[in-house]
């Protein structure tokens, strides 16, 4: 219990620059006074009484502003940073070192039993506000943009932004060390390569194209000022060089 509570702050340090000390994590962090309590139900939960596992989480839910199910599994140094409104379904499954923001929801789309919660694999990361909808698996080290829903399968390594989701593939050969790494520069999960999300890659081309064919247009507009203007020139020296207007000057 000890060592479990040991890794929980240590994760603190490691993901909030905030943390200045392990009384002030102790005492100040809702996060880690969410999973305490969590650790508490859950057991308390497999030890088939239902009712005080669902009483001790809803005395956490009171006291901190965050709803986790006493049935939800969760794996070691789990970081929930700041944390209001974070809801976590029974059936939700969450891997080592993953990180929540606040806002975030681990829901079901069904009312029947069984699974019907997400499952988080090692390392993910989800933004404030974030969605994550039914029984679906949320690969080991990906990333979900805030505020996005997502209700299908994110591969390893891959992000997620939008509603509903879009994938954005990551770089599947970095290794788990360098993922980590990366953690405290996407606090909000958001991907540094908006480039690579198709939605704003059709965009651009639209884009691209309007300014294409406005600068083609623009083309063809001067194009034809200057050949009206050559044949107001041609007109004027016809009319002037003509038979008739000879004949005139003649008899002048």
């Amino acid at each position: 219990m000890f060592k479990s509570i040991r890794e929980d702050i240590a994760s603190v340090f490691d993901r909030d620059p905030a943390a200045r000390s392990t009384w002030e994590v102790i005492t100040c962090y809702p996060g880690f006074h969410a999973l305490r309590f969590h650790r508490l139900a859950h057991a308390l939960w497999n030890m088939k009484l239902r009712w005080l596992g669902r009483w001790v989480s809803n005395m956490g839910r009171w006291m901190t502003g965050i709803e986790i199910h006493p049935g939800a599994t969760i794996g070691r140094r789990f970081f929930i940073d700041h944390g209001m409104g974070v809801v976590i379904g029974e059936t939700a499954e969450i891997g080592d070192d993953v990180t929540l923001y606040h806002g975030v929801t681990l829901g079901g789309t069904s009312w029947n039993k069984g699974k019907r919660h997400p499952t988080l694999q090692n390392g993910v990361v989800i933004g404030a506000g974030a969605k994550v909808l039914g029984p679906i698996i949320v690969g080991e080290g990906a990333k979900i943009g805030s505020n996005a829903v997502v209700v299908k399968d994110v591969p390893p390594g891959a992000s997620a932004v939008g509603i509903p989701a879009r994938i954005i593939m990551g770089d599947k050969d970095k290794s788990r060390e360098e993922k980590a790494a990366k953690l405290g520069f996407s606090a909000y999960a958001v991907t540094s390569k908006a480039e690579d999300d198709p939605l704003a890659k059709a965009l651009q081309g639209l884009l691209d194209h309007s300014v294409e064919q406005d600068h083609r247009l623009e083309q063809l507009q001067r194009e034809i000022e200057g050949m009206k203007v050559r044949a107001e020139d041609d007109r004027a020296v016809t009319d002037r060089f003509s038979p008739g207007r000879l004949r005139q000057v003649a008899d002048k």
